[in-house]
């Protein structure tokens, strides 16, 4: 069908801003607050299954209660002709699908950017128990200011358990599909956190860490770890997402917060050689003076050598060799150089006799 206007007249139709395998996005005017929107009008084979309907509605209105700068803000949802629609705030910009397939690999600068808003995002998600079930460039918008936003929460939930699970509403984004969730297992935030690290390292690298094009592919992924990261990748960049790809829930960061710390104390761990302090220059013993010291001494020994000549010029004889010489006592050796010296003093008129 062809559809002019949405809700009553409210949302008229401007032009197809896209398609996808679940849904159309329309550029749409908001007559009652005049302000241009983006309409999300799902695709009729879902909208023919009623608990699909109602499970839309449910998790629609639940992403509708969020509100963080890094998630698309729904601001209404409901059904036009019998097909479920969601209005969300428009953003001026392109998905990162549309980034990688025009610039290939991200720098590490980038990617940490992105990386940052996309944890903070789904932080504030999971805070309020909605996991996203479908993180993958195509559903993360870069906003023209750099502005990171996640959208499309609450639609993977509804999606799951319909008809199109195998029809390419998720064998489209298998790569991105934690081992649990391609498992049938439990799903929770670990979940996303794993599609986020697949997403990271995507963008770092400009490829996929698991080349997967069937739901039979993602069997042996468990076993066979991703290729290497490039030998230039951040520290922290590299930890995030070499946790984030483990196979197992437990073994990965316990929230969005604790990535976001792992690159943020790793990066910082990578400057510490600007940021530590050199150690303190051990402390050597103060050696005191010897100057007045050899002052001192060199006084006394001109006025000894003065006395002798006086001595000799008197006629005086000089002292037999014959005899046997006094002991001589050591220098005293004093607590500072000014006691050393009237030691020295001392010991000269001792034995210059």
């Amino acid at each position: 069908m062809t559809v002019e206007t949405i809700a009553g007249g409210r949302y008229r139709i401007e032009r197809v801003l896209g398609t996808g395998a679940m849904a159309k996005v329309l550029l749409a005017h908001d007559a009652e607050l005049g302000r241009e929107v983006a309409v999300k009008l799902l695709d009729e084979a879902l909208a023919a299954d009623p608990n699909f309907r109602a499970r839309f509605a449910r998790e629609a209105r639940v992403a509708a209660g969020l509100s963080h700068p890094n998630i698309v803000t729904v601001f209404d949802v409901g059904e036009a002709e019998g097909r479920p629609f969601i209005v969300m705030e428009l953003v001026p910009g392109h998905t990162l699908e549309e980034r990688l397939q025009r610039e290939g690999a991200l720098s590490a600068n980038d990617v940490l950017g992105i990386a940052r808003q996309v944890c903070a995002g789904l932080e504030q998600a999971h805070a309020n128990g909605l996991v996203h079930r479908d993180l993958k460039p195509g559903n993360l918008i870069e906003r023209d200011d750099g502005t990171v936003k996640i959208a499309d929460f609450g639609i993977a939930r509804a999606v799951e358990g319909t008809e199109l699970t195998e029809a390419g509403t998720v064998v489209g984004t298998a790569a991105y599909l934690a081992p649990e969730q391609a498992e049938a297992g439990t799903v929770t935030p670990a979940t996303d956190l794993f599609a986020l690290g697949v997403v990271l390292y995507e963008l770092l690298t400009g490829r996929q860490p698991w080349k997967i094009d069937s739901l039979a592919q993602l069997a042996g992924r468990r076993e066979a770890p991703p290729p290497e990261l490039p030998a230039n990748t951040p520290p922290g960049l590299r930890a995030a997402i070499e946790r984030c790809l483990l196979p197992d829930a437990k073994d990965r960061p316990a929230s969005a917060a604790e990535v976001e710390r792992l690159l943020d104390e790793r990066d910082r761990d990578t400057d510490a050689t600007v940021l530590i302090p050199r150690a303190a220059p051990r402390r050597r013993r103060k050696r005191r003076s010897l100057a007045p010291f050899l002052v001192v001494a060199a006084g006394l020994v001109l006025l000894a050598l003065a006395m002798l000549g006086l001595a000799l010029g008197r006629g005086d004889d000089p002292p037999s060799t014959t005899e046997t010489p006094a002991q001589v006592q050591p220098i005293p050796d004093g607590a500072t150089p000014s006691e050393d010296a009237r030691g020295l003093a001392d010991w000269l008129r001792e034995n210059a006799r």
